[in-house]
């Protein structure tokens, strides 16, 4: 029993640190890119909060080179701060990706990335991952 047991309170990052704290859906809108030229899909995420205690969360989405977040192709990385989210609380954002004139034909990986903050979006408790292949015809 340590002190703060005393006093009612419970260490709240352990419990959120313990389990899996999103359930994430993606897709993609329309479901490909176009090789060799500049096209755009929209990656729309959803997520919803199970850990049963209101979290602060943010998503980092990470491409591969031969894509990018903007039109000439320097963002690789980008970061929604989804802010605090309730008990069973969904949240949606939606994200651009562009193919360019470089881009092959083929299929690459996005890594995303959800995390629950702890005070402010510097310090983190717990994330989970997710990788999603898209399709470059």
């Amino acid at each position: 029993m340590g002190i703060l047991d005393i006093f009612g309170k419970k260490e709240v990052a352990d419990e959120l640190s313990g389990k899996v704290p999103f359930m994430i859906r993606t897709e993609f809108t329309p479901y490909r890119l176009k090789s060799k030229e500049r096209s755009t899909v929209s990656f729309n995420i959803n997520l919803k909060n199970l850990t049963g205690e209101p979290v602060m969360s943010s998503v980092v989405v990470e491409l591969p080179r031969q894509l990018s977040f903007d039109s000439i192709g320097a963002s690789k990385q980008k970061e929604v701060r989804l802010g605090t989210m309730a008990k069973d609380d969904e949240k949606s954002t939606s994200i651009d990706i562009f193919s360019g004139t470089g881009t092959d034909s083929g299929t690459y990986t996005i890594t995303l990335t959800a995390f629950i903050h702890y005070r402010d979006y510097a310090h983190v408790i717990n994330e989970v991952r997710k990788r999603v292949v898209l399709e470059v015809v």
